[in-house]
């Protein structure tokens, strides 16, 4: 028997060992027996679709897969239709038919998310801009920041929520256009069940997973996910891509009132990386050329992770959670570039440790008419990030002056470029050491003044000490430090005119600190340490380091659910405005740490709307769509002000359908939509020369369900096989290249 979810309490805040409950992320329980919780009924007369089967994730709404109700943060008190934010859920079953594996892939379908290009080119792992505003630092799991450039897999993940908009009291400092929270997937005390899925396709992919939670006794379970994983760039070989990966979730809870849970996650990945085509600065259009990557070209990032979580119900209403977590990360690359006439080499390594705790008191209380959801919290980090280079000699004869060409004088393109270079790589010298440690309290309550009025307010308390010290080629360190106080708050009001309508009105703040970027070093126009122009021989303790980024966003907006609460359609206005922005200086297209401190100002405008759950008997899915504009108000530059900011598409739009033909077979598809958009740095102007085209494309899917115990799944992706491009490296000539057309086949087992 399937269980719903408790309306008058959010199921992240619940905690009861005889029931189907949430507990940070805890794996409900949805069926009595293991037999029971393997059903899979289908009524296509009312789309009745009860898929809370053992793995099935348990913040959705029963009978819509794609839709969420709750956050997996237990820190967000209401459901989502009540939640006063712009806030994009994706669901575990939308992620896996939509056919995308890694996060950057998976919000790269996201209307307001944009995909940029890193420092010197990569940026080790992902880089993402949300409402043009950088995010890269703004990466969560379970509510705890994911520090470092990692690349990031989503087969140990429940759901990943996207929050539009600054939200520094939950997240912390930076946050200005919002953060990205991956929900893991939670071992369960209530059932048995193993999940395997094996994929095989074109371009070699292979794509093996094993999901199994083991009920040990009655008050101690296990969870196991498992990955491998490869496959050629589609279109794009030698370039590849290889992953592997293991996560363990534990959960035991000695009596009615307490849960501890302990957590192990491991990812190891290998790529052959493409850094895309060449592009043309005199015509801004991107110009197809062969994989020019040297065979000893690399993109590794090893993860490792342990986190522990004691969950404290003494009585209903009232919560103690603690979560600590220890994290290590060694990222690396040494990659091609092409700028239309000779290779160069683009390289860094990056090694990450940090320690966090964070510590929330949840109560629910009564004052005189008034009904309060408090929660109190505190938050240590300490994070450690040290950058270096790679040591790399080409033993390749040059074949054209001192350079490495792809092709000759006539435009043939010469054999085996993919070994001009001859590559003798080996790990070199540091070059940045960058660590912060962050002290944080916060209080955030939900008041309801009556069932149509709730008011709401957060204010939040960081003490950093940061310290950045540079180390240049012949071994001269140079220290960079100060302490920093931020203060950030979220408030506003919410009118529920029907049982399943709300109008909320919200306004927050977010603030970011001069450097806050851990892989820039000295590298003032990507967001790491910035200084003005000082005299030589004036030490750095004297050096003014200016007064953090400041961020506000005001928001209007709608949220209404329909048909049992199985669809919620949304719409929001927004206005984000940045302030005190640290820029580069003027004539300054390195990466020098000379700059402007706190001389820019930007804005985004902006209206998106949204749709997710199932629209019909037979038709379910995921819709949204933007429409923004950004404008420079401010600038050390007077050229800059007025012009839009880089890496910002003013029009995106998605929607991943899916149509329930019988109850067995089911198929359907996503269009991403994304309007052009210039290269460039963080809260820059766009390169107007160098211009990533529109695009849309479109991805199609089908399921068939042999029985109980047996599915299988095929994805095209791309079929229409649309030349797309993700993001134009800011000062030259190379465009990334989104995947060409490729298909898969999954076959799935459950036992």
């Amino acid at each position: 028997m399937s269980k719903t979810l408790n309306v008058s309490r959010p199921a992240s805040l619940r905690l009861q060992s005889c029931a189907a409950t949430l507990a940070l992320g805890l794996v409900a329980a949805t069926a009595a027996t293991p037999a029971a919780a393997q059903e899979a009924e289908v009524e296509l007369d009312t789309l009745k679709i009860k898929d809370r089967t053992s793995d099935t994730n348990p913040y959705t709404q029963e009978g819509a897969p794609y839709k969420a109700r709750v956050s997996g943060d237990a820190r967000r008190v209401k459901p989502l239709v009540e939640t006063p934010t712009t806030i994009t859920v994706i669901t575990e079953s939308q992620i896996k038919e939509s056919g995308q594996t890694d996060l950057r892939a998976i919000l790269n379908q996201q209307p307001g998310v944009t995909i940029g290009t890193g420092e010197n080119g990569n940026a080790f792992g992902d880089r993402y801009i949300i409402r043009g505003q950088e995010a890269r630092s703004d990466v969560f799991v379970d509510g705890l920041r994911d520090p470092g450039m990692t690349i990031r897999e989503s087969f140990a993940i429940e759901q990943v929520e996207l929050t539009k908009g600054p939200s520094s009291t939950f997240a912390g400092r930076g946050s200005a256009g919002g953060a990205v929270n991956g929900i893991t997937k939670r071992a369960s005390t209530e059932y048995n069940f193993n999940r395997a899925e094996l994929g095989a396709g074109t371009d070699n992919f292979i794509r093996g997973t094993i999901d199994s939670n083991w009920k040990l006794t009655d008050t101690l379970a296990a969870r196991v996910n498992l990955l491998y994983s490869y496959q050629e760039v589609p279109d794009r070989d030698p370039a590849d891509r290889k992953r592997w990966g293991g996560a363990v979730s534990t959960v035991f809870t000695p009596t009615d009132t307490l849960q501890i849970l302990l957590d192990y996650y491991h990812l190891t990945a290998r790529d052959l990386p493409d850094m895309g085509v060449y592009l043309d600065g005199t015509t801004g259009k991107p110009v197809k050329t062969p994989v020019y990557a040297q065979e000893q070209d690399f993109l590794k990032s090893d993860v490792d992770t342990f986190t522990g979580r004691i969950i404290l119900e003494p009585f209903d209403g009232f919560s103690i959670q603690n979560a600590t977590r220890y994290g290590t990360t060694d990222n690396g690359y040494v990659t091609t570039g092409y700028r239309g006439t000779t290779l160069s080499t683009h390289q860094g390594w990056q090694d990450v440790e940090y320690f966090v705790n964070q510590f929330n008191v949840n109560g629910e209380f009564t004052t005189g008419s008034m009904k309060h959801n408090l929660i109190v919290g505190t938050e240590y980090s300490d994070q450690k990030v040290t950058n270096g280079i790679y040591t790399n000699v080409n033993t390749g004869t040059p074949n054209c002056g001192t350079g490495y060409c792809i092709k000759d004088a006539a435009g043939n393109y010469y054999d085996n470029i993919n070994t001009l270079m001859g590559r003798e790589i080996t790990k070199g010298r540091v070059d940045s050491k960058w660590h912060v440690k962050t002290l944080s309290a916060y209080i955030m309550d939900t008041v309801d003044f009556t069932d149509w009025l709730t008011v709401f307010a957060g204010l939040r308390y960081d003490a950093l000490d940061y310290s950045n010290t540079t180390i240049a080629n012949n071994g001269t360190r140079t220290p960079y430090g100060y302490s920093e106080e931020l203060w950030n708050g979220h408030a506003g009001i919410s009118v529920k005119p029907t049982e399943n309508g709300n109008i909320y009105f919200s306004w927050g703040t977010a603030k970011d600190v001069n450097g806050g970027e851990s892989d820039l070093g000295s590298s003032c126009g990507y967001g790491g340490i910035c200084v003005p122009s000082v005299p030589t021989g004036t030490s750095t303790a004297a050096i003014d380091y200016g007064q953090p980024e400041t961020v506000q966003n005001l928001e209007l907006g709608v949220k209404w659910d329909l048909f049992n609460d199985r669809l919620m359609l949304s719409a929001a206005a927004f206005e984000i405005t940045k302030d005190d922005v640290f820029e580069q200086a003027i004539g300054n297209t390195g990466y020098d740490l000379t700059g402007t401190l706190n001389t820019g100002r930007n804005r985004v405008r902006g209206v998106e709307l949204g749709m997710v759950g199932n629209i019909t008997e037979r038709l379910s899915g995921q819709a949204g769509v933007t429409f923004m504009k950004s404008k420079i108000l401010r600038s050390n530059n007077p050229a800059n002000i007025g012009e839009p900011l880089a890496n910002f598409a003013n029009n995106a739009a998605t929607a991943q359908l899916r149509y329930q033909a019988t109850s067995k077979f089911s198929f359907g598809g996503t269009a991403t939509y994304r309007g052009k958009m210039h290269a460039g740095q963080p809260d820059g102007a766009g390169s107007l020369n160098r211009t990533v085209p529109s695009s849309t494309v479109f991805d199609l899917f089908a399921s068939y369900k042999f029985n109980e115990n047996f599915d299988v799944r095929f994805n095209a992706g791309n079929i229409t096989d649309k030349d797309y491009y993700l993001a134009a490296y800011r000062s030259g000539s190379f465009i990334y290249k989104g995947d060409a057309r490729s298909f898969r086949l999954t076959v799935g087992a459950r036992f």
